[in-house]
């Protein structure tokens, strides 16, 4: 199934796609559907229930104030999230819904953490009740089910708010995709590209990988400035100041020793990752957790391999952008990018097959060649759990982003080696993937009940 480029890079707030953005997009929802059934002004209580995953981790991931901005009728691009909108809820006691209407609600009363249940459709579940007096006004279950998205109970299974886009090229699998490209002379990135200038006029579809593009830059640039303690309790100091300051100096002392990439990769990792961390604006790729890995491997490519591409920089741009995009529709249409769903394989996994396939297009690599750097990534992130301590996304999140940007870029370099000729399809590699994610113990799918989460710290 194809996914647009807007769905797969998302502009949010940090610090989870799945914990943090996707319950802004339920609360929201599930108040534009009050409005639109003329309801608002009836209101006089919300009730708020978290399940599984979302419970168990959603203090240290941001959930409780996520889902607040939502109910607030607040969208992650528009919101001034330098606004103490939740202190004030938590002082008064009162919640503006939809801007609309204030009603009263107590975070600690009003909003339930369910930890020891995990609903049947997916482990990021939860619900909205509102009232009017003792009568129930509207209640409705929606899943966070990765990289943002949400689906309502009576949508699971359906795809609905995934429509099947009217679009010339329609791939479930990369064999499918393989054959499109062949069928048709077209690279991988010709087909996205085709698929969105369907969708929306083509001067929309390069603003807005402009966009996306200018987001991370932004937060990269920033983080690499950041200062200070990350929130949460854990008092993890930001460490991507630290290390460009150290490597500044090696520079002008002339004391590299040949593996500065590494370095610079690291660091534009780290930058990304702890301004995700910190609540800031980051885009989603494919979620908020992975959101390092991109934003660095896609600067090595302007700062250290743009000169041997046969591309210009501004075209290879395009090129790894569609291209990952395309990578990032096969995990979401066979498996998952939910963390609470397969484990962080799903999140950083992702984030490096998609990234180590984009660098691969970029560098002027072939559809092969593509296939190739993006199976070897995701086949040396199997089996990676999700178990951030005290479930907060820093622990070891943050590194994971240096790590999946150095790995991306390792995967790439391998496969434009040969002319694109492995044993193991990517189809095979999403499957198994998938595979581990369902026999993966919810321990280790982001509940902070086990792995680093239990043996470094009791939150």
């Amino acid at each position: 199934m194809y996914y647009r480029l807007s769905e797969i890079f998302a502009i949010g707030i940090g610090p989870s796609s799945s914990h943090t953005v996707g319950p802004m997009v339920a609360a929201k929802r599930f108040v534009d559907n009050i409005k639109k059934y003329g309801e608002i002004d009836k209101v006089t209580s919300l009730k708020v229930d978290l399940y599984g995953s979302l419970a168990l981790t959603g203090v240290g991931h941001g959930t409780l104030k996520a889902i607040t901005y939502g109910l607030m009728g607040f969208n992650a691009e528009d919101i001034d999230t330098s606004q103490p909108y939740y202190f004030y809820l938590e002082r008064d006691k009162m919640l503006h819904l939809a801007q609309m209407k204030p009603i009263p609600f107590d975070v600690d009363n009003d909003m339930k953490l369910h930890k020891k249940i995990f609903l049947p459709e997916h482990s990021n579940g939860m619900r909205f009740t509102a009232f009017s007096g003792k009568n129930k006004i509207l209640s409705e279950e929606y899943f966070s089910i990765g990289g943002g998205t949400v689906l309502r109970k009576d949508e699971m299974g359906q795809e609905i708010v995934h429509q099947i886009y009217n679009v010339p090229h329609q791939f479930d699998s990369c064999k499918e995709l393989q054959n499109i490209c062949n069928k048709y002379n077209l690279s991988i990135s010709d087909v996205v590209l085709q698929n969105e200038v369907c969708l929306a006029p083509e001067k929309q579809v390069f603003d807005y990988l402009k966009k996306i593009h200018g987001i991370m830059d932004a937060a990269i640039d920033k983080g690499m400035h950041g200062s200070g303690e990350l929130p949460g309790g854990l008092h993890v100091k930001r460490r991507a100041a630290e290390i460009y300051r150290r490597m500044r100096e090696k520079f002008l002392t002339n004391q590299q020793d040949g593996l500065e990439v590494i370095d610079w990769l690291n660091l534009w990792g780290f930058a990304v990752a702890e301004e995700n961390a910190s609540g800031s604006r980051v885009v989603t790729a494919p979620t908020m957790g992975s959101s390092g890995i991109i934003p660095a491997v896609l600067r090595y490519f302007q700062k250290f391999a743009s000169h041997m591409s046969p591309l210009s920089v501004d075209d290879g741009i395009v090129k790894f952008f569609t291209t990952a995009a395309a990578i990032c529709s096969l995990y979401r249409t066979n498996a998952s990018i939910s963390g609470a769903e397969v484990g962080c394989q799903g999140e950083v996994g992702v984030a490096c097959s998609m990234a180590a396939a984009g660098l691969a297009a970029a560098m002027g690599g072939n559809n092969n060649q593509i296939e190739q750097a993006a199976e070897i990534a995701i086949e040396h992130n199997l089996g990676l759990t999700c178990d951030p301590v005290c479930g907060l996304v820093q622990i070891p999140c943050i590194e994971r982003n240096a790590m999946g940007a150095v790995k991306a870029v390792n995967s790439a370099r391998l496969a434009l080696q040969g002319k694109g000729e492995h044993f193991v399809s990517l189809d095979s590699a999403i499957k198994t993937m998938y595979a581990t994610g369902k026999d993966m113990s919810n321990r280790y799918k982001e509940t902070s009940l086990g792995g680093l989460a239990v043996n470094i710290a009791n939150c």
